[in-house]
């Protein structure tokens, strides 16, 4: 594309998370015009804050959700297959605990987890004596047998930043900060009205169809935004997690199972952390404020303490982080319960212009609700009857073997001899093949500009401003990496002040300059 904006767009996507970044990919990649508006950054809501897995959900298997399942788990190697850099195998271990789910139960779980998941890449389930296994070393002495399985991790804002981009090459306009602010049908078609959060610049679009993937404001969308009387069967639930110094050495995450029937996970995070999570609770408040409780905390340190040998306190406690799941209201009793699958309400009569909104899904399965999407938009789009592809292509810097990630990191250190292996580990894992993009004609650290803390550089930070939408230092530094853990506050500051700086004296070098893209 010429950068320059048609008349009327084929679709509109509200939400700039998981599912909506997905589905402008596929439609985008199918050759229809498209433009998604996001209020905040992306993945700065649910996207971001999860536990970080591509799996099937072990536990889903007890509330019946067989196909859920069975869809998730084959996702999880296409996944891996198309973005090695960000999705990875993980080993699970979940210890034996007496007197809550039976060894045999266990056993029959993970058989069918396995059967579930077809004969892939990944190795099935094995029984470990926890007595010799190192595995056993970090829990109490009580835990004699486990069972080990495979899921994959992902760093999960990174791949909606990834789908964004890959939609934005496309032809997708990509309009971050921009708050929708109403949405009418006119004719066959929809206007929608948005204004700039950064400058107050009021704008209005046509387009054929409009999503409606604004995660949990999916229902104020529908009855503040687009102004319809639909009900929203929407059930927002909290789910918190808690980061802890390193708990053990091994490259193993842990399941935990507890007492009141929830599971916890204790998984390895960012080289010197651990993560446990998530809590279950319905959520009542608004989205954007969402935080961990004290009383959630308290439950993952109790949790997790239940199993190791060394507990956890309220003071090892050195990051939070929360995010509010908008699950579809199928009227289960406890939020645990609540299902995890997506439902998507198509609502228009005949002759009406579509809205599409997109309620529940997990991260895992975000490409096949894009999928769906698009099936259900066949009518209307003639683009969505065009065949489905995001399956067998790349995501951007996810072009090679899925098991090339260590062969790509030598590759980069050999290029880049002035690297610390730490360093060119951390950018291949956050831009697989494109990191050369990212240190181009550099000949040593100098040319890469100031070090604002550990090891980001005024080259990273510039190249996520141009290509990856960070405006803030929240942006770069908790959702495009995680490197908020090892910056000071007087290096979060500096970095602030640079990047006010750039943006004022370069807004050309901004994502908003490349051709179909727009950012506010």
């Amino acid at each position: 594309m010429d950068g320059q904006a048609p008349d009327i767009h084929d679709i509109a996507v509200i939400g700039g998370g998981v599912n909506g970044c997905g589905s402008a990919r596929d439609a985008a990649g199918r050759g229809a015009s498209v433009i998604l508006f996001e209020q905040d950054d992306l993945a700065g809501g649910t996207s971001s804050n999860s536990t970080k897995l591509i799996h099937g959900g072990l536990r889903y298997l007890e509330h019946g959700e067989f196909g859920l399942v069975r869809k998730a788990l084959r996702e999880r190697e296409v996944l891996w297959g198309i973005a090695p850099h960000i999705v990875w195998p993980l080993r699970f271990v979940l210890p034996y605990h007496r007197g809550l789910r039976p060894r045999w139960l266990l056993r029959l779980g993970l058989a069918l987890y396995d059967v579930l998941g077809g004969r892939g890449p990944l190795p099935p389930t094995r029984t470990l004596d926890l007595r010799s296994h190192p595995a056993g070393g970090p829990l109490k002495s009580d835990f004699a047998v486990g069972f080990e399985y495979s899921d994959c991790w992902v760093e999960d804002s990174r791949l909606v930043v990834l789908n964004a981009r890959d939609a934005a090459e496309r032809g997708a306009r990509i309009l971050t900060r921009m708050r929708v602010t109403g949405a009418e049908r006119s004719g066959e078609g929809w206007l929608v009205s948005a204004e700039s959060r950064r400058h107050g610049a009021r704008t209005t679009w046509r387009a054929r169809v409009l999503v409606n993937a604004a995660g949990p404001w999916v229902g104020k969308v529908l009855s503040g935004v687009a102004r319809l009387n639909a009900p929203a069967a929407l059930r927002l639930v909290q789910g918190s997690h808690i980061v802890v110094r390193s708990l053990f050495a091994h490259d193993r995450a842990y399941i935990f199972q507890n007492a009141d029937g929830r599971i916890v996970f204790a998984v390895p995070y960012e080289g010197e952390f651990t993560l446990i999570g998530t809590t279950d609770r319905d959520y009542h408040g608004d989205p954007a404020h969402v935080a961990a409780s004290e009383e959630e905390i308290a439950y993952l340190c109790a949790a997790a303490s239940d199993y190791l040998r060394v507990a956890i306190r309220r003071e090892d406690v050195v990051w939070t982080y929360s995010g509010v799941r908008p699950l579809y209201d199928d009227g289960a009793s406890r939020a645990q319960e609540a299902t995890r699958d997506y439902i998507l309400h198509l609502d228009g009569h005949a002759g009406q212009a579509p809205l599409l909104s997109v309620f529940g899904g997990k991260i895992t399965t975000y490409r096949r609700l894009a999928e769906a999407a698009l099936e259900r938009l066949r009518a209307h789009l003639p683009a969505a009857r065009r065949p489905s592809w995001t399956g067998g292509s790349p995501l951007p810097g996810g072009d090679f073997a899925r098991d090339g990630y260590e062969a790509l990191v030598a590759e980069t250190l050999a290029r880049h001899p002035f690297l610390a292996g730490a360093h060119a580990a951390r950018l291949v894992r956050a831009y697989g093949t494109r990191t050369e993009r990212l240190l181009d004609g550099a000949r040593d650290m100098a040319d890469l500009g100031r070090i604002f803390g550990a090891d980001l550089t005024e080259r990273e930070v510039l190249y996520l401003m141009e290509h990856e939408w960070a405006a803030e230092p929240d942006d770069v530094l908790w959702r495009r990496s995680k490197l908020g853990l090892r910056l000071s506050p007087e290096e979060r500051e500096r970095l602030a002040a640079f990047m006010r700086d750039a943006g004022r004296m370069a807004p050309e070098a901004t994502a908003s300059s490349r051709p179909g893209i727009v950012t506010g």
